[in-house]
């Protein structure tokens, strides 16, 4: 055995898989949807110091459907967001991933190996870093110590950047820094960054904040697209925009589902006219 092979035998006996933090093993799962439904919060309830961020939450969300939550500040709408992708443990309640995955018993790194992506409302790139180079470093490889130091893109890895550059239009940006982009242009790569590592379920919060009217229409088509092979939820107060890209609204109130319809029924439901103008009083800081 030659020297090299000595040490690259030596480095596979030191980082053995099973001593690799598990954050960094890809994970080999299925996700059960055969009831055609991916994600059950039941029962879900949440407090902070006595203030009740989430009472007895419900929600049922169908396999490829695209979701929008809204809601007043405190309306629980984040908190239910962090239940779901481990960041925040809840006090009581079930949230299921498919029919199996019970999601309360999982870490953040865990729940994200399993396929659900979460974009936050402040863009999260690697502005140093060229667009390829992050849609590079989102790819769902593995992110063992002796794969990553040896690693090369494969014709096929290439292809998928490719196909996401596409997507979320940034094909002729592909070079540039990403710190360069426009507000917009960061939001459509941190979601590429997202589609790179092939999530089934996308959390998106408050996409259009700060865009322009045509960087929003643009926002809009690129959701409405990833929806049936994948399925979005999406957390925004522009009600013209939630107008243009949902089929279901759900309308979180005081930790709680309110109302859930259609923008037309929802509109229209007494309770949410009664609540949106009978509690101008709701917080204005921050949204939990």
């Amino acid at each position: 055995m030659s020297a090299n092979e000595n040490t690259v035998e030596s480095f596979r006996e030191t980082f053995r898989r099973d001593q690799v933090w598990p954050f960094l093993t890809p994970a080999q799962t299925k996700v059960n949807v055969d009831n055609q439904m991916i994600l059950y919060v039941e029962d879900l309830n949440l407090s902070f110091d006595g203030f009740k961020a989430l009472n007895n939450l419900n929600l049922y969300v169908n396999d490829g459907e695209l979701r929008c939550l809204i809601g007043a500040n405190g309306a629980g709408k984040t908190t239910l967001m962090d239940v779901i992708t481990g960041k925040t443990q809840c006090d009581s309640g079930t949230v299921f991933f498919g029919q199996t995955h019970n999601l309360l018993n999982k870490d953040e790194a865990a729940i994200a190996q399993l396929g659900i992506g979460r974009k936050f409302q402040k863009p999260t790139v690697f502005e140093e870093q060229s667009v390829f180079d992050n849609l590079e470093l989102s790819l769902k490889t593995d992110k063992g110590v002796l794969p990553t130091l040896f690693s090369r893109l494969t014709p096929t890895q290439i292809d998928r950047i490719d196909e996401v550059l596409k997507i979320v239009g940034l094909a002729k940006h592909r070079f540039m820094l990403a710190g360069a982009l426009s507000h917009g242009q960061k939001q459509w790569l941190e979601i590429g960054m997202l589609l790179a590592a092939d999530p089934r379920l996308l959390l998106i919060d408050e996409p259009v904040a700060g865009m322009t009217p045509q960087e929003t229409e643009k926002t809009a088509e690129l959701l409405t697209s990833l929806a049936g092979e994948r399925t979005v939820i999406v957390v925004e107060h522009d009600m013209e925009f939630v107008r243009s890209i949902a089929r279901t609204v759900t309308v979180l109130h005081q930790g709680s589902v309110l109302a859930e319809g259609t923008m037309d029924q929802i509109q229209s439901n007494r309770d949410v006219i009664e609540v949106y103008l009978g509690e101008s009083e709701i917080a204005e800081g921050e949204e939990v």
